[in-house]
């Protein structure tokens, strides 16, 4: 079978264009605020988007038609082209000089993971930092989901791309037309980011923080416009609050939230990996929330009235930190790694959970570990009785075998990559913990790490190399990892 280069060029023309587009909205920003960047993120908006134009332009007679193969080249050659192009801003403007830390921060900002190698984050012109915000609003529900959107027009049908792209191991419909699900999923995503904005607002955020936090909130994401993070509103509750329940509602799949508007709570209820996914939030919060109250100190909040001293503090932080780490947000209030030994480790465990599927958070994903668990318990049943047919039911459904086989591969191949990842970063002289630390945090797309990379510091210490290879684990992490491990095999490439 013959690729069908011209579609592949095609679409990363359309997306350069998008991209291109976005950068604008970064340029008003920066204008309305003149805060001196505003030629250079034009001028990167110019450039991106009449690359983007030439290149629809020379591949005008493709064939339209995208077939799996070429699917999985557009999702993840966009993702590194949107990438690629989307550092120009830091480039063009001088806050970032080097190409290596402007393609970290920028891959960093596509993939949801909101790692960073800023130092002081506040020195960044408005502009810029709305743009780091939005590169994370992009990639959460992903740029190719947008332009399944808007593929139609084109009279190019999407639906190989959005099986290749989906979050988590199930895509499930809201209409007969997956363009149409594309609409639906990004005007929930748009409607959440607008709420949490207002909501923010009236907090006592300024507008341009709020806006920018929901962008990244909604995303998982983590890039903040402080240096301390949300640390820097410990002494207002309330906007912690609201983070939180936007977090876990970013974390849950957009499916249930459009059952919700529905109506359809009970479904939403019913759901096996949404009741999961709650009730680790709730246990995982309870349990170091007693640690942390009995064990560890947590940042007092003073002067206002929700204050219930050291126990609601160290309910909120841990609640927020929880949330944080599972929905692979990233956000930080205080830093974890200070909370006794046996917290450090069990965050580090909640590294590999991950949201829920259909999410936009990374990590492996509660409905993997559900069918893992569900069908490592079911081999003792299968061991006494060899000759029954004993399957593994999901939501009172049977799970195909195909199905599971596939997620006990995915969840060997993570792990393997996860390994594979910290020797690389160890072999490059970084120290144990900082290694395992990195290679978790960028291959579940979290953020923050340990040692080296603890949640109040940044991955501007990791050699050249080491940065690039943390770039290679977001994009394999947050592409469900097939997606991008598939191009490296020899077969993949052969005609067939």
């Amino acid at each position: 079978m013959q690729l069908n280069s011209k579609i592949i060029f095609h679409i990363m023309g359309l997306l350069l264009l998008c991209n291109g587009g976005f950068m604008l909205l970064a340029t008003l920003v920066s204008g309305i605020y003149d805060d001196g960047a505003t030629l250079s993120i034009a001028l990167a908006a110019i450039t991106t988007m009449f690359i983007g134009i030439f290149a629809m332009f020379y591949t005008k007679g493709h064939k339209k038609e995208v077939k799996r193969k070429e699917g999985y080249i557009i999702v993840t050659f966009g993702w590194l082209v949107m990438s690629f192009s989307g550092m120009l801003p830091y480039l063009f403007s001088g806050a970032i000089p080097s190409v290596t830390n402007a393609f970290f921060e920028t891959v960093s900002g596509y993939t949801t993971t909101g790692a960073s190698i800023l130092d002081d984050i506040e020195v960044l012109p408005k502009g810029l930092l709305f743009w780091r915000s939005l590169t994370h609003w992009i990639g959460g529900m992903g740029i190719i989901v947008l332009a399944i959107a808007i593929l139609p027009l084109l009279g190019i049908g999407g639906m190989q791309l959005f099986a290749a792209e989906a979050p988590g191991p199930s895509a499930d419909k809201l209409h007969p037309r997956i363009t149409d699900t594309a609409k639906r999923l990004w005007l929930i995503y748009v409607g959440y980011t607008l709420a949490e904005t207002l909501l923010l607002k009236l907090a006592g955020m300024s507008f341009f923080d709020a806006i920018n936090h929901s962008l990244a909130t909604l995303s998982t994401g983590g890039f903040s416009t402080k240096n301390l993070s949300v640390a820097y509103w410990n002494d207002q509750p309330m906007i912690q609050y609201i983070i939180i329940v936007f977090m876990f509602l970013a974390g849950s799949n957009f499916v249930l939230s459009y059952f919700a508007f529905k109506g359809k709570v009970q479904r939403v209820l019913r759901d096996e990996e949404f009741r999961y996914y709650g009730g680790f939030v709730v246990i995982f919060t309870l349990v170091s929330a007693l640690v942390v109250y009995f064990h560890a100190e947590v940042p007092l909040t003073e002067y206002h009235p929700m204050v219930l001293g050291q126990a609601e503090s160290a309910f909120r932080h841990t609640l927020f930190q929880v949330v944080s780490v599972i929905t692979t947000t990233g956000f930080v209030s205080a830093d974890f790694t200070s909370w006794t030994p046996f917290m450090t480790v069990f965050f580090f465990g909640l590294m590999f959970l991950g949201g829920s599927a259909g999410s936009t958070s990374g990590g492996i994903k509660v409905m993997r570990h559900i069918l893992i668990i569900k069908n490592g318990l079911l081999e003792f049943k299968r061991t006494l009785h060899p000759n029954a047919i004993i399957p593994v039911r999901y939501n009172n459904k049977t799970v195909k075998e195909k199905i599971v086989y596939n997620i006990i591969a995915f969840f060997v191949l993570y792990m393997l990559l996860f390994i594979i990842g910290a020797l690389v970063l160890g072999a490059m002289g970084i120290d144990f913990v900082t290694a395992i630390g990195g290679s978790a945090s960028s291959l579940g797309n979290v953020g923050p790490a340990f040692g080296g990379l603890y949640p109040l510091s940044n991955f501007n210490g990791l050699p050249d190399a080491g940065k690039w290879w943390c770039g290679f684990l977001m994009l394999a992490g947050r592409l469900e990892l097939f997606t991008v491990l598939i191009l490296l095999t020899p077969y993949f490439w052969k005609r067939t």
